[in-house]
């Protein structure tokens, strides 16, 4: 839990806004280079969820999480608009808050002894891998259209 806790400060909530009480972290700052910065975020936003699933969390937690990012990948990769989303959206903060829950929920109730799912693991870095494709793709595609507009 500590790895993820500090990965998800690091990318969401490590440096302030001088002058105000805000906090970005490097997800919104690597999400600036053109093309690959989102999906460099989604990446180590990825090590999160990959994370819940060895802690065996259900099926449905894994899509939520992996929606988060997803969400964060496929929005902050429109220019300017989806910097600012990236700064304000959090969606590693958001998943170690779901992982933390669960974990705390797992050590209340009585310890079952259950390994993590390979299957969940698989599945959930398929979903991974194509939020990634996707979001090559989306800016890719922006990036052609922002283009052709300009040399017109």
């Amino acid at each position: 839990m500590r790895r993820v806790r500090v990965l998800a400060q690091l990318l969401d909530n490590s440096i302030t806004i001088p002058g105000t009480g805000r906090k970005i972290g490097l997800d919104p700052i690597v999400g600036l280079i053109p093309g690959i910065g989102d999906l460099i975020g989604a990446v180590l936003s990825a090590y999160i969820i990959l994370e819940a699933a060895r802690a065996d969390v259900s099926g449905f937690t894994l899509v939520r999480m992996v929606a988060n990012v997803g969400f964060d990948t496929l929005l902050g990769s429109i220019p300017v608009i989806g910097d600012v989303f990236d700064a304000m959206w959090k969606s590693n903060t958001k998943n170690v808050a779901i992982l933390e829950r669960h974990v705390s929920k797992q050590t209340t109730q009585s310890a079952r002894g259950r390994s993590y799912s390979a299957g969940a693991v698989v599945l959930t870095v398929i979903a991974l891998l194509l939020i990634i494709g996707v979001g090559l793709l989306l800016g890719i595609f922006l990036a052609r259209l922002i283009w052709s507009w300009r040399t017109r």
